[in-house]
């Protein structure tokens, strides 16, 4: 089960690397961005519940969601993976997966991966 995220605690973890996200703020510390990664992935496996697809921001996290069949062994037929920046961006709205896939900042492997398209923006910068 994912840890329940504190919408008020997830929304302080993005305005510390807004400014660094958008082009004019510092780069966060490691703690700060690890912080962010968690906190909004956690809160995509909240709203997207499930097994199918794995979300993987190495190296701060990982999780599963997307409704459907759960994978157990091995590598997961359904996964998703990107550097922190780019996550921090797609969670807040600031790009979206299309985009990112074309650019190719995202490794998306699976029938299912893109369906965490549906949990995004999982916290609107603006």
């Amino acid at each position: 089960m994912v840890q329940k995220q504190d919408p008020a605690l997830t929304r302080q973890a993005i305005q510390q690397v807004a400014g660094w996200l958008e082009g004019g703020g510092a780069e966060p510390s490691r703690s700060e961005l690890a912080n962010a990664c968690r906190r909004t992935a956690r809160t995509l496996a909240e709203e997207l519940p499930g097994h199918s697809v794995e979300l993987r921001v190495p190296p701060f996290v990982a999780v599963q969601c997307v409704e459907g069949p759960r994978h157990t062994r091995g590598t997961p037929p359904n996964v998703v993976e990107m550097a922190p920046e780019t996550w921090l961006r797609l969670a807040t709205g600031l790009t979206t997966f299309e985009a990112e896939v074309g650019r190719g900042t995202i490794d998306a492997s699976g029938s299912r991966a893109a369906e965490i398209a549906a949990g995004l923006p999982v916290i609107a910068l603006h």
